[in-house]
This record gives C-alpha cells, structure tokens and sequence, in this order.
C-alpha cells in the first residue's frame, strides 16, 4: 500500500475527491433544518414571490404551493444525497445490488438524524412524514444515479 494511503485502498487525495462532495452536502442539509429554513423562514421569501409570479392566485394557493416547495426541496437534497453516496462508493467490480444496499440505508438513515435533529431546533419539529417524502428522493436518486453510473465509474479517479 503506498504511502498515505488508506485501508479501504484509497489514497486521501481520492477520498476527500469521493467523499468531500458528500459531507459538504450532509453539512448542508443540517443547515437547511435550522429555524432559517422552516416554513415561516422560507415563508418570508418565497410567499411574496409566489404572490408576484401569481397576482390573481388565492391565498390558500400561495400557501399550498409554499409547502409544495418545501416537500419538493425535501425530495431534491436527499436525491442528490444518493447520487454523491452512489458516486462516492462505486467502483467498477461492484453490482447496483452492493451500492443500493449502501446508498439506501445511509441516505435514509442521514433523514432520520436530519429529522431527528430538528426536534432540538426552535420551531422546527421531527416529522416521519418528512422521512418519508426524503426516502422518496433517495429513491429518486437512486435510480437516477443508475443512470449517471457510467460517468461516474470510468474516470481517471474512480478507480480503486
């Protein structure tokens, strides 16, 4: 093993490439369940925007499609989760079976903690539902990053 290297075979160089992008984004969606980012935080910005791009749009819309948003945003961070878990652990000898049985259970496990964080932050609460709409996009990830597979399998620095 050369110097500086690693015991799962990778050097730091490779891992902070593989799994750098990856803590960056878990990071942030820690920072996305701070009370900045609750509904009345994201309320301050995004209603008045909805009622500009919709003047003639009832309250109640404005409001739905507030939350719509949010859900929207929940599923967008987590399938992004999967596709850099999915970029961080491929290599070319291992099957979609071996990643999907990695990337799955740490995405939906970060949800978990994400929610799990939020019932210590003021006025934010943990939801399952939450967990779930999440776990929706870790699945929409997923598949996702089956398809970017090849991109992320043969560069000069995905291999082991």
């Amino acid at each position: 093993m050369a110097t500086g290297a690693e015991p799962c075979g990778l050097g730091r160089r490779d891992l902070v490439y593989r799994w750098g992008p990856v803590a960056v984004w878990a990071a942030s969606i820690w920072l996305f369940s701070t009370q900045y980012f609750s509904g009345e935080g994201t309320g301050r910005m995004l209603v008045p925007l909805l009622e500009f791009l919709l003047p003639g749009a009832a309250p109640e819309t404005v409001l739905y499609l507030h939350g719509l948003l949010r859900k929207l945003a929940h599923v967008s961070e987590f399938a992004l989760l999967a596709v850099l878990l999915g970029r961080a652990l491929v290599r070319p000898h291992r099957t979609l079976a071996w990643l999907a049985w990695r990337v799955l259970p740490m995405a939906a496990g970060w949800a978990i903690l994400d929610e799990w964080h939020q019932t210590f932050v003021p006025g934010r609460v943990g939801s399952v539902t939450d967990v779930l709409v999440d776990s929706v996009g870790v699945l929409l990830g997923s598949a996702l990053f089956v398809v970017l597979r090849p991109r992320f399998s043969s560069g000069r620095r995905s291999r082991a």
